[in-house]
């Protein structure tokens, strides 16, 4: 089983929800992302997702495009990233994801990236504008590390297009809950039981739903049968830490 499997899977046998924050690289500056790292890891995440930043990042709101635009601009890169986890390599319980766009992944090379990423204890990437038919090699290289490729799906993904990806994947499954951009949401559209419900009869892997959560309660009006594995949030957290908030405040609601 694959470790972000396993996080995942303990956290469900401990009769939680497995929480996965969001954080872009660098943000809310170069020096307090890496306090961040370390009090979410020490506050109970089970997977940390990182956001590599990007000048386009076409699947995300107005938070986390904004986010990027700042540490681009205080030059906050891959390479550094990776660098910095590195050297923290084994100080995190949790889960390590990279999410970023296959422009900046190409541009650093992929069997670098792969073996870099191992290198620095990553454990696996999420890629929103790579496709399954265009991933196979790539999926390949970094499997060769032990590195996840997670899938993406949603509303709008037939059951047959789910089912090529759970016949390939590891990890966990993230399901996005609304056409769109990343960004939080008052509630989680109507059709998002029956999409979790179509994602649990292909998918044997954790579910995780992400894209627009800001509260457990959004959670709790779920039916038991579909609630997902885990919750992924990232503008509402980002918003937390830019006014001055703490990641453990942030994470005390969603574990109570």
């Amino acid at each position: 089983m694959h470790i972000l499997e396993e996080n995942i899977r303990a956290a469900g046998a401990a009769g939680r929800t497995a929480l996965i924050p969001f954080v872009t690289a660098g943000f809310p500056s170069r020096e307090r992302f890496w306090d961040i790292l370390r009090e979410l890891d020490e506050s109970g995440a089970d997977v940390m997702e990182i956001g590599v930043p990007f000048s386009d990042p076409v699947a995300d709101g107005p938070v986390v495009e904004e986010a990027s635009q700042r540490v681009l601009a205080e030059g906050v890169s891959l390479g550094a990233l990776l660098e910095g986890l590195k050297a923290r390599r084994g100080l995190f319980r949790a889960g390590l994801v990279l999410m970023g766009y296959t422009n900046p992944f190409l541009q650093y090379g992929w069997e670098r990236l792969a073996a870099e990423a191992a290198a620095a204890g990553v454990h696996g990437f999420i890629v929103p504008d790579l496709p399954w038919d265009e991933a196979a090699d790539i999926r390949a290289l970094l499997a060769a590390h032990a590195l996840a490729l997670i899938p993406l799906v949603g509303p709008n993904t037939p059951k047959e297009r789910m089912q090529l990806y759970a016949d390939v994947s590891e990890g966990y499954v993230y399901v996005v809950s609304v056409m769109g951009t990343t960004g939080e949401r008052d509630h989680l559209p109507a059709e998002v039981p029956e999409v979790l419900s179509r994602v649990r009869e292909v998918f044997r892997l954790p579910v995780a739903l992400g894209f627009g959560l800001r509260s457990p309660e959004q959670l709790a009006a779920l039916p038991d049968a579909v609630r997902p594995d885990a919750a992924v949030f990232g503008s509402a957290l980002l918003r937390h830490l830019d006014r001055g908030g703490s990641p453990a405040d942030f994470l005390r609601r969603w574990r109570s």
